[in-house]
């Protein structure tokens, strides 16, 4: 992906580094996996790189900032905490709603995390079986 020069990819990355020290995150696997997003594409923000641009609001999340904060600061703008977005005049966040098959992936992944502490004894091939069976009625109650 070629960098786009019109872009301020340093000045996002003082902020994320600024940030994250305030927050007290670590730049490790755990904290960018809660995020949705690796530590590699963390770790490109932090560098002054860029990454695909549905990526941003996963760091914007990990960062606590509102969506599209890391957009606004690429192009000059300053980033809005997620604690100010309550005083903020019309400012509703408004979460990307995700696909079918994304929400069930998402609720498969869920599940197995869940059976794999929970399910002693139990084989992988027993707990893939159990989540897929968990997710089709999850599918059928239209949960998901």
């Amino acid at each position: 992906m070629a960098p786009d020069l019109t872009l301020d990819y340093d000045r996002l990355a003082q902020a994320a580094r600024r940030r994250r020290a305030q927050l007290g995150l670590a730049l490790n696997d755990e904290n960018a996996k809660a995020a949705g997003t690796s530590k590699g594409t963390w770790r490109r923000v932090e560098k002054g790189l860029g990454i695909r641009e549905t990526n941003y609001v996963k760091i914007d999340g990990l960062l606590h900032w509102a969506p599209g904060s890391s957009i606004k600061i690429l192009d000059g703008g300053d980033p809005v905490p997620i604690a100010d977005t309550e005083e903020a005049p019309g400012f509703q966040i408004s979460p990307v709603p995700l696909d079918r098959e994304t929400r069930a992936t998402q609720a498969l992944e869920a599940v197995q995390l869940a059976l794999i502490g929970t399910a002693k004894g139990s084989t992988a091939e027993e707990i893939r079986q159990m989540s897929k069976q968990v997710v089709r009625e999850m599918i059928q109650r239209g949960l998901i």
